[in-house]
């Protein structure tokens, strides 16, 4: 019977318990999934160490040895048992704290046993708490390779005596299965061309690997199989969205767009904006649906590209919508947007769940008539009561903060879709930016406007509070504002961090001559916006807040940001924060406050972002030390697929090849319609219940 077919029930050593826990915790269902269930580590089994040359550097270890004598301290449950263990030179204490009875019954003195486990220090000696022992005998008859594989496993799973062991012993009984030949899913041509290993020899060594090298080469195998079959995926739908999906012709740069870009442009556009407008100008012409991602920094001009592109949409009789993530962005962007355009002949508007029914009814009227030309919103402008006389462009703001599905509704506001243009400004690592959006055109902002200094960033540890202060109070006493960031709001009773009741009243016991506004997420709207404005007016010339202020307020007199905590963010979202200041031409620092002991990441991210302002080369960095799916510091912002093998951080050339070799393959046969390529449809078809759908990405 086929892997795939075959119930993870019936294979040796599992049944229907084992089956059940396989099912829930870890979604195993068939022989097939449990093949796909892949190692996170190997360890050589093939030495053994001997007592006097344990060091703290080792993380695992093997000694050959026996039992001198038992010690037990405690009844029942809470027992503690100790053991003396003897290479034959010298001795090690090990250490049981559950199911001290069980082991002693189980163990025996004088019997040869091979030790496995993780060396610990306690009262400067070394010790082993909790070591796997098994009989040489045993050991010798288990042992069949060098490289022992370890699985996650859980709690519940534990619990069971499911734990990495026993999956170890169920995957060996499945290879002789495995070596009668497993269908393959990549065809020869592309084996040969990239050396790769045939699939029946790849599930063996990622098990159970004869050696190193072999090791590296199935994991090679698998994972330029992952990222290749996630771009022939993205790319295919692409080319099938070109070919069937036509989008609204845009041909007119009319009257609205030239007296905007003549009489109203607030600042000269950088190069960087008048190139990004082009593209994105050829997209709304060429007559296809445009899917565009824009990024940009912080502070780089964005908005006012996407109010040029949403004037291209009037000129040709079309409306804009403009969504962003919460209340405060879309509030931001009505009043620049209405600020830039002056008293220019064209209806902009705002639509949140703060407006009330009675604007909304005329506002909805306007919106069905054409009457109005630019809505600006929050998930609001997703109800079905919304609807426009003619949507043409669909504008996303920080994108990462909206589902798949929700922004796939804006898609369904006309028979034909708008063309929809993606802004973000958390800069994507190029390697994600492929994977997560590599059915979308990306355009690029990498210039700041002119008159924008560097914000000069500094790491102070907590215990220079008194230098902070001061520099604070000479800049506010210069007429700057100040914010000052807390990772809490409040005080949890697990950590030691200051929240922010407890900074806010530090604030106004430290500075009494100047006003202070709160903000946080627990505050209603109504409140949050009065001070926000109050704040925003120069009223109070100091903000205390969570990072609720992370996107969404721009004030050009606040040039000073202070992190507490800063420990306790990622470097995306530092960098989020810092971009706050910096917004007008007076010269904006950051300065992040941590604890003294600091982890060898944290050290990594505070150095970061003191030496460089690049919103790229932080994204990057942040990448690498925290992985992909928590990059942005949302669960929608993870992967949209699970990566088993692949590693977006080190894996940027493989996905790069991936990408190529798909490209080449759909170039010379789009629909994938060639006998040769009957493999590639067969793998996509069995991976599609795993896939998103890439077709409403944006």
């Amino acid at each position: 019977m086929e892997l795939a077919y075959q119930n993870v029930m019936y294979l040796p050593g599992v049944g229907p318990k084992r089956a059940e826990l396989l099912k829930t915790e870890m979604k195993i269902y068939s022989a097939e999934d449990l093949l796909h269930f892949y190692p996170y580590k190997h360890i050589d089994r093939t030495r053994f160490y001997r007592i006097r040359e344990i060091s703290d550097d080792q993380t695992y270890v093997q000694i050959k040895g026996q039992i001198m004598s038992f010690s037990k301290q405690g009844e029942g449950r809470n027992a503690r048992l100790t053991a003396i263990f003897s290479d034959g030179e010298q001795t090690i204490e090990l250490v049981w704290f559950k199911g001290a009875k069980f082991i002693q019954d189980k163990l025996k003195t004088g019997v040869t046993y091979v030790l496995f486990g993780k060396p610990s220090v306690f009262n400067h000696e070394y010790n082993f708490v909790h070591p796997e022992l098994e009989t040489l005998t045993e050991y010798t008859k288990g042992q069949t390779l060098g490289l022992e594989p370890y699985y996650n496993t859980t709690e519940k799973m534990k619990a069971a005596f499911l734990n990495s062991k026993a999956i170890r012993k169920i995957m060996y009984g499945l290879m002789p299965q495995v070596a009668a030949g497993l269908p393959e899913t990549l065809p020869a041509s592309l084996l040969q061309r990239f050396g790769l290993m045939n699939l029946t020899e790849t599930m063996q060594q990622i098990h159970f690997p004869k050696n190193i090298e072999s090791l590296k080469r199935a994991r090679q195998r698998l994972k330029f199989e992952e990222l290749f079959y996630i771009q022939l995926q993205i790319l295919r739908q692409t080319k099938w969205r070109e070919q069937n999906i036509k989008g609204y012709s845009m041909p007119v740069v009319g009257e609205h767009f030239n007296r905007f870009y003549k009489d109203y442009l607030p600042f000269p556009l950088t190069n960087a904006q008048k190139r990004v407008i082009k593209e994105i100008r050829l997209d709304m012409m060429a007559g296809k649906q445009m899917n565009r991602l824009l990024q940009g920094d912080v502070g780089s001009g964005k908005t006012l590209v996407a109010l040029m592109c949403a004037l291209i949409a009037t000129d040709n009789h079309f409306q804009t919508c403009i969504m962003a993530p919460t209340e405060i962005l879309a509030n931001q962007h009505f009043q620049s947007l209405g600020t830039m355009l002056g008293d220019m002949d064209v209806r902009i508007d705002l639509l949140t769940g703060s407006t009330p029914a009675k604007k909304r009814a005329t506002l909805h009227e306007e919106l069905r008539s054409g009457k109005l030309d630019i809505l600006i919103g929050t998930h609001a402008l997703l109800e079905d009561v919304v609807v426009f006389h003619n949507l043409g462009l669909v504008i996303i703001d920080e994108q990462h903060r909206f589902g798949v599905a929700q922004r796939a509704k804006l898609w369904q506001k006309n028979n034909r879709p708008p063309h929809v243009l993606v802004m973000t400004a958390t800069p994507i690592p190029r390697t994600l930016a492929m994977t997560i959006y590599g059915d979308l055109s990306v355009s690029v902002i990498d210039e700041l406007p002119p008159g924008r200094k560097p914000i000069e960033t500094y790491h102070y540890f907590n215990t220079k509070r008194q230098t902070v202060n001061a520099f604070l109070y000479k800049q506010i006493m210069a007429g700057r504002q100040a914010y000052i960031v807390y990772p809490l709001i409040q005080e949890s009773e697990k950590s030691d961090l200051a929240n922010l009741e407890a900074g806010y009243e530090y604030m106004r016991e430290t500075f009494p001559q100047f006003k202070i506004s709160m903000v946080h997420g627990k505050l209603k709207p109504v409140e949050k916006e009065l001070q926000m404005q109050r704040f925003a007016t120069g009223q109070t010339q100091i903000m205390v807040a969570t990072t609720v202020i992370e996107v969404g307020v721009n004030v050009p007199n606040a040039t000073i940001m202070v992190i507490e905590n800063a420990e306790r963010f990622g470097l995306s979202q530092l960098h989020q924060l810092r971009g706050r200041v910096g917004r007008g031409a007076e010269q904006s620092f950051c300065i992040l406050l941590t604890g003294v002991k600091l982890s060898s990441d944290t050290r990594q991210r505070m150095d970061i972002m003191v030496r460089t302002n690049n919103g790229f080369e932080i994204s990057e960095a942040d990448l690498k030390l925290r992985g992909p799916g928590d990059l942005e510091g949302t669960a929608q912002s993870g992967l949209p697929f699970e990566l088993k093998v692949a590693n977006l951080a080190t894996d940027g050339r493989m996905l790069e090849i991936a990408r190529r070799t798909a490209i080449e393959i759909l170039d010379n046969d789009p629909n994938l319609e060639k006998p040769e390529n009957e493999i590639f449809v067969r793998q996509l078809e069995k991976l599609k219940k795993q896939a998103v759908n890439w077709g409403v990405i944006s």
